[in-house]
This record gives structure tokens, C-alpha cells and sequence, in this order.
């Protein structure tokens, strides 16, 4: 997929304030301070795109871009720890998960793993809730440049092997850096096939 057009839509808190939802809508969500920012504008080649910042918590709405006017980029704000206060994290959580819920035209939550650590209760604790809750989703472990390959192998595996005790199939995941642009191919081309999947579903209706 070439990302030929990107273009900031809209901030807002509510759901019911998002763009119509006529086009495939892809969310990237992830801890605080795990990269969210720097790997959206790696991946649509748009330095400064989104906003980011050396501060947990830079993202407190909902953001909407437009990609190539196809489908849209959805930048949401990072659960667990971050510097603001209780009653932020619990409007942010409300938010979030009103959103995850109700937005109709969701197809896929990417959520944001920093492949520096072992498995993170609060990142399972995530997935299992989008599990439950039927919403589709794969893992993206960033920030693979800053250790060793085998460091980010060992991570991973971490992670898959607790993913296993409780899912019959563990969700796809990618490996990437947005510092040397690892898996941009194979997270855009992910979305490219779900969105000809989509089309191709269309005409047959």
C-alpha cells in the first residue's frame, strides 16, 4: 500500500461526534509512552502527523486522519499509568471503551506493545477485554530497534505463551521500529487486504 494522501480529520470525545461511518476504521491504542505516536507517522511517512512527545499521556481524545480517502487512522489514548490525574485516566478509560463498543465501522484495533518487557498484566488484561467483547484485534511490538533481536524474540514468546493459556488461537502479531521502519509493509499491507476483503464483500451483497 502506498499512502498517498493523509490528512488530521478531527479530535473529539464522543463517539457520536466521530466522521460518518462509511469507511474502514483501524485504532491504534497502547500503554502510555509505548511509541503509538512515532509509529503512526512511520507508518503514513508523515513526520509530525500525530503528535509525540517524551511525556505518558500526550494523547487525551479521540484523533481521526484520513488515509488516502479509504479509510481512517485512529489515534486513542494509552491506558495504564500516566502522569495526569485519577479522574482523567477514568474519563479516558470511558471513553475508550464507549468507543470500542459503539463505533460501528471499527475493523481492527492495533494495540501497541513495547517489545522491551516481559508480559504486562495490563496489556493482557486489554486484549482479554476485547476478546470478550468480540472486537477484532492484533499486537504491535515496538520499539524492536532498541535491543537485541533475541531480547525481542524472548519477548514476544513471553507474551504468546500467556496468550495461549487462555485463547484457542493467539492473535497475529508484528514486529516493528519506527525508527528503521520495520513492518510498515506487512502492518499496511494487512490493512490493504482487509480492505479489499471488504470491498469484495460489497459487491457480492
Amino acid at each position: 500500500m502506498q499512502i498517498r494522501d493523509a490528512t488530521f480529520l478531527m479530535s473529539n470525545s464522543r463517539v457520536e461526534q466521530c466522521p460518518p461511518p462509511t469507511l474502514p476504521e483501524y485504532a491504534f491504542i497502547g500503554r502510555s509512552n509505548v511509541g503509538k505516536s512515532s509509529l503512526i507517522n512511520m507508518l503514513t511517512e508523515r513526520k509530525g502527523l500525530a503528535k509525540t512527545s517524551s511525556l505518558p499521556g500526550k494523547t487525551q481524545l479521540i484523533n481521526h486522519f484520513l488515509i488516502n480517502k479509504e479509510w481512517y487512522l485512529v489515534d486513542l489514548p494509552g491506558y495504564g499509568y500516566a502522569k495526569v490525574s485519577k479522574e482523567s485516566r477514568v474519563q479516558w478509560a470511558r471513553m475508550i471503551n464507549f468507543y470500542l463498543r459503539q463505533r460501528e465501522n471499527l475493523t481492527c484495533v492495533f494495540v501497541l506493545i513495547d517489545s522491551r518487557h516481559s508480559a504486562q498484566a495490563v496489556d493482557l488484561e486489554f486484549m482479554e477485554m476485547l476478546g470478550s467483547e468480540g472486537i477484532p484485534f492484533v499486537m504491535v511490538f515496538t520499539k524492536a530497534d532498541k535491543q537485541s533481536g533475541s531480547r525481542t524474540h524472548q519477548n514476544v514468546v513471553d507474551y504468546m505463551q500467556k496468550m495461549s493459556e487462555s485463547w484457542d488461537e493467539v492473535p497475529r502479531h508484528f514486529i516493528t521500529s519506527a525508527e528503521e521502519k520495520t513492518g510498515r509493509e506487512e502492518i499496511l499491507g494487512f490493512i490493504a487486504d482487509i480492505n479489499q476483503q471488504l470491498v469484495q464483500t460489497q459487491e457480492n451483497v
